[in-house]
């Protein structure tokens, strides 16, 4: 049973509430009833009611709902707990929310120190007068000859002792044990003779088995035409042992359903992704209502598949799910954002819960955030995922480079505190959904995925690279004519995301793949310092670049610099590709636009 307590100015100011509340009656969503208990002292630090609210009640907001709302006597225990009980008996008998709102006092100032008498003189000369609710039940219940003073001194006595002997076990602890913290179903979790990864390769069998699940529709079931197109080009592609990206998320969360592993997957518009490349949910042309989704039905004895589609919020949308996540390591949770830009609405949750959770709280979660991202021309609130404010949420020392070690990309996965990564094949989105569940402990996951790339035929990958063997690429070196003659090399250009396909169409353009090489960053935290330093290794006499095609305050640049500085010594200076500072994530003009892509291409080719 699920009870969330609020304070009073929060429960009426706060829009996660409104929107935990909004959707809460949705499927996938209800939570089957919860009991909401608002604390209300009738003041908001020094603010009072009538300028935290509109309504006459708190809990006036929760009336979108038509739930039922007690307002209760603080003073009073025994109406408490008889309201209690009630809503504890409608929760279970209904499976609905209900509200108690316990009309109370702040018997201090805010945090305990502030004066309250600055703000609200008059409440707290009442409030002083007052005798606490302690005393004035106590008193009570000796009157009615409950209790006796006696029994109530001991009762006190008894309180106090049991606090003072916890704090001294306090004061004399000196580690803390994180499994001391686990309980089930995470009892077994960070131990370390468990710290192994599993292999995130599938068997052939497997990838055509899912293929042909994917672009397979009932017999009678009518698909939109277009839809019939996008079916045949996944048909074809399995033929030719090929992928695109919407095949490599298909892989990815088919095999874990085969293996007994819940996925779920969640945000506006995912069920046939933003850019209508994913269509896990097929709809009947003909008979209402009538939905087909291969990925539910791969084999007999598979696990769960939720694929939904939210409402519009984003705040309360990545609450929900990372609570969701939280009590299930064996469960593969999934939000996307419909743009990237968008989980801007949701920045507290990243910031207060998800990217600094395991620190906080020691509780971990695999929770994976999909932030579609790309400058294509489509203005300011269209074309970013704040790649940089992910970046610094990252606890990662980028003076540090850690030892040489036979473990050394799991060890640093196992320290860091959330995953970024950038990726820019199919194959690496398969291989990096497919870790979360692999790893022996829990880490966040934010991938910046692609838009156009989503139907690029250059932007596929062959199903040789998710055979059992293989494995997630922390980056991907040139394999072009350049990594032939590495000595011969004059430019290292670093780079993350679809500009890497912008680049090697225009250096084939310009003829300069052997004098150019392009080596992607698919996983920007925690750092492969271990690989760019071997890539750096292997090119002596080109100088370095990082390119990017977000602005130059903002993108991944500040955050990889100093890394791949700290990876090589220092050796080379690591210079700047990509357009001047900007205030906007990107223009909305197409002249300027234009312009910024055209140096960009000039200094890329630029020797």
């Amino acid at each position: 049973m699920a009870i969330l307590i609020h304070g009073d100015a929060a429960f009426a100011g706060e829009g996660m509430v409104q929107e935990s509340l909004n959707i809460s009656n949705l499927k996938y969503y209800n939570p089957q009833g919860v009991i909401h208990v608002v604390i209300n002292n009738q003041v908001g630090f020094t603010t009072n009611p009538n300028r935290s609210r509109s309504s006459l009640y708190a809990s006036d907001i929760s009336k979108i709902l038509n739930m039922p709302i007690f307002h209760v006597n603080g003073d009073c225990p025994e109406e408490a707990s008889y309201i209690g009980k009630v809503c504890a008996e409608y929760r279970q008998t209904f499976q609905d929310n209900c509200i108690i709102d316990v009309i109370g006092y702040r018997k201090n100032g805010h945090n305990e120190a502030d004066e309250p008498k600055f703000t609200q003189p008059h409440m707290y000369d009442v409030i002083r007068a007052h005798p606490p609710v302690f005393v004035k039940y106590s008193k009570e219940l000796v009157e009615k000859k409950v209790l006796t003073e006696d029994d109530v001194n001991k009762l006190v006595e008894k309180n106090d002792s049991l606090y003072e002997s916890e704090y001294k076990k306090a004061q004399e602890q000196k580690e803390i044990s994180l499994n001391d913290w686990n309980d089930s179903p995470w009892e077994d979790w960070k131990v370390p003779n468990t710290l192994t990864m599993s292999s995130t390769g599938i068997t052939e069998d497997v990838a055509k088995h899912i293929a042909t699940c994917f672009y397979t529709v009932p017999s009678g079931f009518e698909v939109h035409g277009a839809i019939q197109r996008i079916l045949k080009t996944r048909e074809d592609l399995t033929k030719k042992r090929l992928m695109d990206w919407a095949i490599g998320e298909a892989f990815a969360i088919g095999s874990l359903l085969k293996e007994g592993i819940h996925c779920r997957l969640s945000g506006e518009d995912v069920e046939r992704g933003t850019f209508s490349h994913r269509h896990h949910v097929l709809h009947d042309q003909k008979l209402r209502k009538n939905v087909h989704i291969s990925l539910k039905s791969l084999y007999p004895t598979q696990a769960e598949y939720t694929v939904t589609n939210s409402c519009l919020c984003e705040l309360g949308l990545l609450g929900f799910e990372l609570g969701y996540s939280l009590p299930n390591p064996n469960a593969l949770v999934i939000w996307e954002a419909q743009f990237g830009d968008f989980a801007n609405m949701a920045q507290p949750i990243v910031d207060t819960f998800i990217s600094s959770g395991e620190t906080k709280w020691v509780r971990q979660s695999g929770l994976v955030i999909l932030l579609p991202h790309g400058m294509e021309g489509q203005g300011p609130e269209h074309s970013s995922g704040r790649i940089e404010r992910y970046l610094e949420l990252c606890s990662e020392d980028e003076d540090f480079c850690p030892p040489d070690d036979a473990n050394f990309a799991f060890k640093q996965l196992n320290e860091i505190n959330w995953i970024v990564a950038n990726c820019t094949t199919p194959a690496n989105i398969f291989h990096i959904l497919r870790r979360q569940i692999a790893m022996p402990f829990r880490k966040p996951l934010v991938v910046f995925t692609p838009k156009s790339l989503l139907r690029n035929p250059l932007a596929r990958s062959s199903f040789d690279d998710i055979l059992v063997g293989t494995e997630f690429q922390r980056i991907i070196p040139d394999r072009g004519p350049a990594s032939q003659k590495p000595e011969d090399v004059k430019k290292l250009i670093f780079c993350s995301g679809k500009v890497y396909y912008e680049i090697v169409q225009l250096l084939e353009e310009k003829k300069l793949q052997d004098q150019i090489a392009v080596t992607r960053i698919e996983q920007y935290c925690p750092f492969p310092f271990d690989l760019v330093k071997a890539e750096f290794n292997k090119y002596p006499k080109a100088n370095i670049f990082y390119a990017q095609e977000e602005h130059k305050n903002q993108g991944a640049y500040h955050y990889v610099r100093p890394r791949i500085s700290t990876s090589i010594g220092g050796a080379r200076p690591v210079q700047y590709i990509g357009r001047d500072v900007s205030a906007a994530p990107s223009n909305g003009n197409k002249v300027i636009q234009k312009r910024e892509l055209k140096k960009l291409q000039a200094d890329l080719i630029a020797l």
